[in-house]
């Protein structure tokens, strides 16, 4: 469902991203790991179309993103770190404006942004304008709008910033749920915890590099504990000859 081979981004001496390559398929939920820096921002935003790779290929759902951009598009939801959201609209006017943009069946826009809107609990505010919101509440409707046209693909850039607890929980849910349908999510995180909890396998990248890549009993068998949790493991591998 997503697919990255031999994927680099330089930018004049600087290698951002390095060969990486990995996939991700329907039904599985992969955690993209690395410490700041290390070419995981960089990374998303060739596989969503927003950066063009220096050498390499992306393609999600079998199309290319480069040679058909707007057929992988169309199957991509975006999350990004800090997604920008249209104040001056409400909840609902923006998530239809996504499916006009996305062109989902004009019946089926209201109906699908209200349904959207009840599983982040937001119905209540779908008539008051965004820029009311809290910064939990934004995040929330930028989930909706990700998943407004019912992408085969789901990227997800750093999702549980400005969440509470209910919040993280319910997304937790709503990515597991998504998965089951036969979808792809590809998650870059810092939250080990969550990382280890809805991943199905987990690929760590470091200096613009793949560092290891497997599942998430795989990547816990590198530890020299055999006990160990995922984020021991990614301070061991990350920090080779360094107590954790």
């Amino acid at each position: 469902m997503i697919e990255i081979q031999g994927l680099s981004k330089t930018y004049g001496e600087f290698k951002a991203v390095s060969n990486v390559s990995f996939s991700v398929k329907a039904g599985e939920i992969a955690g993209f790991l690395g410490v700041n820096g290390a070419g995981k921002t960089t990374t998303l935003r060739i596989l969503a179309g927003i950066l063009r790779p220096t050498s390499g290929s992306a393609s999600i759902a079998g199309f290319d993103i480069q040679r058909n951009p707007i057929e992988a598009k169309t199957n991509i939801g975006f999350i990004p770190d800090r997604p920008y959201i249209y104040p001056k609209l409400t909840a609902l006017e923006y998530l239809c404006y996504l499916g006009e943009l996305y062109q989902v069946k004009h019946s089926e826009i209201r109906p699908r942004g209200l349904e959207l809107l009840k599983l982040f609990n937001l119905q209540k505010w779908s008539d008051q304008l965004i820029e009311s919101f809290s910064h939990g509440m934004k995040q929330r409707v930028a989930k909706c709008g990700a998943l407004m046209h019912r992408p085969k693909a789901l990227i997800v850039d750093e999702p549980m910033v400005g969440l509470d607890p209910h919040g993280a929980k319910l997304l937790k849910s709503v990515l597991r749920d998504y998965a089951t349908q036969g979808n792809a999510v590809l998650l870059s995180t810092h939250s080990l915890n969550v990382a280890e909890e809805v991943t199905d396998r987990i690929n760590i990248i470091q200096h613009g590099a793949m560092l290891v890549s497997g599942t998430v009993a795989e990547i816990k068998a590198l530890s020299s504990s055999p006990d160990a949790k995922l984020e021991q493991v990614f301070l061991e591998v990350t920090n080779p000859g360094e107590e954790a």
